[in-house]
């Protein structure tokens, strides 16, 4: 259940605090494929799963692209800001790949409000770090600093 916001205004009384996670999403090979697909990146450490046994991670692992993609699945199970007219992906500030994330393995999103400002026109803008978490791993596969402006009704 996502941690509800009535308002944008609302949010920064929550700047610093940490706002959840999501539930945990397995990476399946089929996934890592249908993301090659529509990317292009068909490098055989994620498509190629004989060849992958023998290689670096003993196989095949996901897109650091395809780990950061996610967090637009795992925000809104995390947050939700409510008396909006418009939501939009403004950007990210810094993007970083700790470690590989294996076909077979579990992530989930984990989130803590960095600041939350007023911008022109009315709108907020939330800065939110999102950790993707690997289960039984100490090291995230991805931490990103999104940027979100959520404009009121």
């Amino acid at each position: 259940m996502p941690r509800i916001f009535q308002s944008p205004r609302d949010l920064h009384q929550a700047e610093g605090e940490h706002l959840g996670v999501s539930d945990w999403l397995e990476i399946s090979q089929e996934r890592i494929d249908q993301f090659a697909q529509a990317t292009g990146d068909h490098q055989w450490i994620h498509v190629d799963p004989e060849r992958a046994v023998d290689g670096p991670f003993g196989t095949t692992i996901a897109h650091g692209y395809l780990t950061q993609s996610l967090v637009n699945l795992f925000l809104p199970q995390i947050v939700e800001v409510r008396g909006i007219s418009m939501g939009v992906n403004y950007g990210a500030d810094r993007v970083r790949f700790p470690a590989p994330v294996p076909v077979g393995s579990k992530v989930r999103g984990s989130a803590e409000l960095l600041k939350a400002e007023d911008v022109k026109g009315g709108a907020v803008q939330a800065t939110i770090r999102v950790t993707v978490e690997i289960q039984g791993q100490d090291r995230p596969g991805c931490v990103i600093d999104t940027i979100s402006r959520y404009v009121p009704e």
